[in-house]
């Protein structure tokens, strides 16, 4: 009796192994697009935000980033499939305040700082009920 019930122990050990093994393929195989829609958003939004802070606001980098923030946000949806509408809604908001920030077309850093503010509200309202 010793005997089958050490064998049967190690079956449930390999078993349990092999289903870890399994779970932990499928996990690391998640969609990493989220993840890097939001990373992408969160670095032009940080440069922009840093050109604010340290008072070198130049012209083409803010229109590049704001350009960026606006291409990326097209991606949204996209990254997270099958999401509520009030988050597609949310996802809308911001490129609504995006398209008037690069509109706004902000060449020093007073007006960078008042276009990116409705961007960044959106951001946080969003991130506020969803993250």
């Amino acid at each position: 009796m010793n005997a089958r019930s050490a064998l049967l122990i190690l079956l449930g050990l390999v078993i349990g192994a092999l289903g870890t093994v399994f779970a932990m393929k499928a996990l690391g195989s998640r969609n990493p697009m989220p993840h890097a829609v939001m990373t992408v958003m969160g670095h032009h939004m940080g440069a922009l935000s840093q050109s604010v802070k340290a008072k070198q606001c130049d012209a083409a980098q803010v229109n590049d980033h704001l350009l960026r923030l606006q291409s990326t946000s097209a991606d949204i949806a996209d990254a997270f499939p099958g999401a509520e509408q009030d988050f597609v809604d949310h996802a809308g908001r911001l490129r609504t305040a995006l398209q008037g920030a690069v509109q706004a077309h902000p060449t020093d850093c007073a007006a960078l700082a008042q276009a990116i503010k409705p961007v960044g509200d959106a951001c946080q309202s969003c991130h506020q009920q969803y993250r």
